[in-house]
């Protein structure tokens, strides 16, 4: 049997279950496990801790997938998951909120380093972990069994692969490819959205909610969309009654899809204004201009990558909510969201905090934002909270 056996002491976490082994808190490695297979986890003493999946290439050299010792990682233990997590976003009533959510969310529901997300009748997985790649062939045919999608797309296409040794991937594994723009529902709006090229797996599913939460606070207020991506914050906006939105991304081909999105839900060109710019210097430009909104998002890509990113990404998040609350009118509005799940929630508000002060504004917190419940979190794993946001009123 292969077996990791860790240094005295290094068991506390698993005892907390937390389902991350690195490196450094493992003393040997007995048999000869290849990336991907199962090895028994077993404290100095011999004790049985879990059982995981081996990822020599990685810092997290195991990720564990049951702490039960009777367990038996096979096709009837993926399938009890995968059963479980589908069970779940039935019980949320996620599917009549949208056509398009997240089945697996890795860690989250027990299944490190596989992601699922559905639209409308295809699938659109990540396998991000060893564990995942070497069980993928028996997920998809589960996904399969269960779900008869119309065809099930990979989008291992992403950096952390290379952590674990696995070259990027992405293409159909079952049925048909998926069209270049599918379709999608959330609320009362529409999408077009881009599975095999798009963002992460083609949609920012996890902001639905605080999607919803804006439409809210939008009615007569000029906004100002930020990182825009497809347009859906702004989209949200005006269905929500906004004045007027201005999207700003840096991308070209993201601009025509946004509005292709907008025209579909029929807002015509008089209601929004798409700029082809880098939001930073767009911001001082503003600020130069003396521009002002009532609304601001601020949706940025992860700035933190790794921990030893965490000082100067706090900086560019400093500086964009100070430039932010610069220009929004008395009562206006700031949106403000961090993707980066080495970010601490209060690590976030001390610096959006920072950036009121640097901005002399007085700001109030109306609501604080996370991931939509189809991206649940783990309660023994604080890093499956990764999206959090704030909404911010000026006085």
């Amino acid at each position: 049997m292969n077996k990791v056996i860790l240094k005295k002491g290094r068991e506390k976490s698993l005892l907390r279950k937390h389902p991350w082994i690195f490196s450094g808190a493992i003393d040997s490695v007995q048999g000869d496990p290849q990336p991907g297979q199962t090895v028994q986890v077993v404290s100095q003493d011999g004790r049985f801790l879990a059982w995981g999946a081996y990822s020599p290439k990685s810092q997290i050299t195991v990720r564990v997938w049951s702490f039960a010792e009777e367990e038996t990682i096979d096709h009837s233990f993926f399938e009890s998951k995968i059963r479980r997590a589908l069970q779940l976003r039935q019980d949320l009533n996620i599917p009549m909120q949208s056509t398009a959510y997240r089945l697996i969310a890795a860690e989250a529901d027990q299944l490190p380093g596989l992601i699922v997300d559905r639209y409308q009748d295809f699938l659109v997985c990540q396998f991000l972990s060893a564990g995942a790649e070497y069980w993928k062939d028996t997920i998809v045919e589960i996904l399969q069994q269960l779900i008869a999608p119309d065809g099930i797309y990979e989008r291992s296409d992403v950096e952390v692969r290379k952590k674990e040794g696995l070259p990027l991937r992405k293409g159909p594994l079952q049925g048909q490819q998926p069209p270049d723009l599918l379709e999608i529902r959330e609320h009362n709006s529409r999408f077009l959205v881009d599975l095999q090229n798009g963002h992460k797996t083609g949609f920012y599913l996890d902001q639905r909610n605080n999607r919803s939460l804006m439409q809210q606070h939008s009615a007569g207020r000029q906004v100002l969309n930020c990182f825009a991506y497809t347009g859906g914050f702004g989209l949200a906006a005006l269905q929500g009654g906004a004045s007027h939105v201005i999207n700003v991304e840096d991308v070209a081909g993201l601009l025509t899809l946004q509005q292709k999105n907008f025209k579909l839900n029929g807002f015509s060109a008089d209601h929004f204004t798409n700029v082809k710019a880098n939001v930073f210097q767009l911001l001082r430009q503003y600020h130069s201009e003396g521009r002002q909104f009532d609304l601001i998002v601020l949706d940025p890509p992860k700035f933190v990558e790794a921990q030893s990113h965490l000082q100067h990404a706090s900086r560019g998040y400093k500086d964009i909510n100070r430039l932010a609350f610069g220009l929004l009118r008395p009562a206006g509005l700031l949106f403000t969201f961090s993707c980066s799940g080495l970010m601490k929630p209060e690590l976030f508000q001390k610096i959006v905090a920072d950036a009121a002060l640097e901005a002399n504004r007085e700001t109030q917190i109306l609501n604080w934002m996370f991931q939509a419940p189809d991206h649940p979190v783990k309660l023994h794993i604080p890093e499956s909270l990764y999206l959090k946001g704030l909404v911010c009123r000026v006085n």
